[in-house]
């Protein structure tokens, strides 16, 4: 009877150990599946959107024609005659109309625009022959990535023969705002409104959601009143985001007038977007605060406003940044609701204040990626990569305040 069951005990044994290897395996090969799936779309985005941090030059020698530019007048030049004039002298071969159009077209019409900043800068060069450095066009510039296929593949290799095209880092994606001509296309208006929106944000929603949270934690009563307020707060947090948009058109555009497509007005919007998170994150790093330190402060004399912010908020404070960081990478996120109060206009001006109308981050992605051109394809995986890369710095920077500054009572 013993040694029966002793086997069953045995059997019984054996199925648990069974049992967690295979919850292991399961576990396993959810890990290896996310990190196939992860790895694959990262490797998709890099490799669309590398190339678009690089841009094609030619140079070539040309005279500034002074019957093109008079010296009183180099603002009105025609500068872009003389690059196309210059680009046909180069392949007395073509005389075909249609050719010499699309030969002409391989440079981008930003040549024309620097040769004339060149020649402002010094007007001693009209008349002189200049070696000019050319921008090339963004379907050129892709064909010599090997990113396309096209129809002009016979010209595009007899113009890199005979004026030869290099690869340089493309500052203008960094320096410049967004654009109807792929080359010309740049991040900084969309960087810098996503700095005015996201910066707004966090002035208005972290000092709210904090003393929110400290009233609420260390001397609201406890009441149906105070619970139908946390419930609430709780639920908040859950609602989607496009709510608060529709929120934000209703309140700030219609009913306040604030501008149109300014980051002032998204700041609001994500400012109520992230202030529960921020409340609940807060709370939560009072909470873990020990009673017994509030407790010693009250019993060596000082007021609990006192035991609050000079004890219990210091203690709490790594926690409470810590959930703003992660509440800030959620609203440089966002799209939806900026998308309601009209950030999603075509912004070409690098916006200088809150109230210039501009864009961020999200919206410029998606704005991209809705265009024809093949060359905003790989701008619209830069640009992710530049998103993506804020968010994981972000991140990054929560992890490391939490390890910090975290204490273990």
């Amino acid at each position: 009877m013993i040694e029966l069951s002793a086997k069953g005990s045995n059997g019984l044994l054996a199925k648990r150990y069974a049992s967690e290897k295979r919850f292991r395996a399961y576990g396993a090969i959810a890990l290896a599946l996310t990190t196939i799936f992860l790895g694959f779309l990262l490797y998709d985005i890099i490799s669309k959107g590398w190339p678009a941090f690089f841009e094609s030059h030619s140079s070539l020698e040309m005279k500034i024609d002074p019957d093109k530019v008079a010296a009183g007048d180099i603002a009105n030049g025609d500068f872009a005659a003389i690059i196309k004039q210059s680009v046909r002298e180069q392949f007395p071969d073509i005389e075909s109309r249609a050719d010499k159009k699309t030969l002409a077209s391989f440079i981008s019409q930003a040549a024309g625009d620097e040769l004339r900043n060149m020649v402002l800068a010094n007007p001693e060069l009209i008349g002189q022959t200049v070696k000019v450095d050319l921008l090339l066009s963004a379907d050129a510039d892709l064909y010599y990535k090997g990113l396309i296929e096209t129809d002009d593949k016979l010209l595009l290799d007899k113009f890199s023969a005979k004026l030869p095209v290099t690869q340089s880092i493309s500052w203008r994606f960094w320096t410049n705002g967004d654009s109807r001509e792929p080359e010309l296309a740049g991040l900084l208006g969309a960087i810098k409104g996503s700095l005015f929106t996201v910066g707004i944000a966090i002035f208005i929603g972290l000092p709210l959601g904090v003393f929110a949270a400290i009233y609420l934690e260390q001397f609201a009563r406890r009441n149906r009143w105070t619970d139908l307020i946390e419930v609430n707060i709780n639920n908040l947090a859950a609602v989607p985001s496009i709510i608060f948009g529709l929120l934000g058109l209703a309140m700030f555009l219609n009913f306040f007038g604030l501008p149109r497509s300014a980051p002032l007005v998204g700041g609001l919007v994500l400012a109520l977007l992230v202030l529960p998170t921020i409340i609940i994150a807060s709370r939560a790093a009072l909470r873990a605060v020990p009673p017994s330190i509030k407790e010693a402060a009250l019993g060596v004399g000082a007021s609990k406003q006192q035991a609050v912010f000079h004890h219990v908020l210091p203690l709490a404070l790594p926690g409470i940044l810590t959930g703003t960081i992660l509440a800030l990478a959620r609203a440089f996120g966002e799209t939806a609701p900026l998308l309601m109060i009209g950030m999603v206009a075509f912004i070409a001006d690098v916006p200088q204040s809150p109230t210039d109308a501009a864009t961020v981050l999200p919206v410029q992605i998606y704005l991209w990626s809705d265009l024809p051109e093949l060359a905003f394809k790989s701008k619209t995986a830069a640009a992710i990569i530049v998103l993506i890369g804020i968010l994981m710095l972000a991140n990054a920077l929560a992890i490391y305040m939490r390890r910090k500054f975290e204490r273990r009572w």
